[in-house]
């Protein structure tokens, strides 16, 4: 797998989302991506309860630990990379978590409008 340049939505350094958990597609603490990321992990986020209870709705449980895949489960307060369609997802159903915006990858433009990210935005330039 080769990953897509890492810059984030201004073009600049992308720099890391969370190495406690261990986030990113690649598990590097990025939200890299690469065209096998069929999901889109791009968008750095800090989870909420009612993103996470949408998202176990929604059939993705980020909730519960599964320590057969080194996976420690969330919690409100925890950054992820979440993939671009569920962020926007959750934004229609009003529950879209915070944004770190030098954390989030280029390519979440792709998916969603700059100007929805900054609404939701932690870290304004």
């Amino acid at each position: 797998m080769v990953k897509h340049e890492s810059l984030n939505v201004y073009g600049e350094t992308l720099e890391p989302c969370s190495e406690d958990p261990m986030t990113g597609f690649f598990r590097d603490g990025c939200c890299n991506t690469a065209q096998e990321d069929l999901g889109m992990h791009t968008v750095c986020v800090q989870l909420t309860d009612d993103f996470l209870e949408f998202s176990k709705r929604m059939g993705n449980d980020l909730i519960t630990p599964r320590p057969e895949f080194n996976f420690p489960g969330l919690r409100a307060g925890s950054r992820w990379c979440l993939c671009a369609t569920r962020w926007l997802q959750a934004y229609k159903a009003g529950v879209a978590p915070q944004v770190h915006l030098r954390s989030t990858h280029f390519r979440t433009l792709e998916v969603v409008d700059i100007k929805l990210l900054k609404v939701h935005a932690l870290d304004l330039q």
